[in-house]
């Protein structure tokens, strides 16, 4: 499963990366510190799934889900 983070904290977003880098069939494709930043990765890397944080700048992630 390809997954894409986006948190504005980088420690969570390593956090968030170790903890899926750990699973033997998931693996973190894309990292992103802001919503539109989010949007952009997910259409170049199509991931599966994207962990978004809901308050983040430029875009939350409620908007770059939409």
């Amino acid at each position: 499963m390809k997954i894409l983070i986006a948190d504005d904290h980088g420690i969570v977003r390593g956090g968030m990366r170790l903890l899926i880098d750990r699973q033997p069939d998931m693996e973190v494709v894309a990292e992103a510190e802001d919503g539109v930043d989010a949007f952009e990765q997910a259409l170049q890397q199509r991931p599966d799934l994207c962990v978004l944080d809901v308050s983040m700048p430029r875009m939350t992630g409620i908007q770059a889900a939409r």
